[in-house]
């Protein structure tokens, strides 16, 4: 007899708060709005019903969670990312073993010499709004 752990609903939705820092916060400072709907056909970090039936123990939502988020403090973090390319490449692959598909490497993300992204000045529909309008 084997014993199984089910996910939480918390793991579940922080998986889910996880993806949507990908595409509000990560994915406009380096790409393209186009470049972005493109990954959303391409059902880039997509969590579907199946795979979320994959990901139902404990084990593998704590697996995605602690691989989304090294990810996620990585790509924030704008100086030094290559020496963390080993460790990129690692949770990347975790990822795929979990049947998440995010066909990226580390040089995907690419910096200018003068420490900004290629996208930086660019605004986003993806963004997060930096304030708020109230009516």
């Amino acid at each position: 007899m084997k014993v199984v752990f089910a996910s939480t609903p918390t793991q579940e939705e922080r998986i889910n708060e996880l993806i949507q820092t990908f595409y509000s916060r990560i994915f406009p400072f380096y790409f393209s709005d186009k470049e972005i709907s493109k990954f959303e056909r391409l059902k880039v970090l997509v969590i579907t019903p199946e795979k979320a039936q994959q990901l139902s123990t404990l084990k593998t939502s704590y697996q995605v969670i602690a691989s989304l988020q090294t990810l996620v403090n990585i790509l924030e973090a704008p100086q030094d990312k290559h020496r963390y390319k080993h460790l990129f490449a690692k949770n990347v692959q975790i990822l795929e073993d979990l049947d998440i598909f995010f066909p990226f490497d580390l040089g995907n993300f690419r910096i200018n010499d003068n420490g900004t992204s290629y996208n930086q000045a660019n605004f986003s529909m993806y963004a997060e709004a930096t304030n708020q309008y109230l009516v």
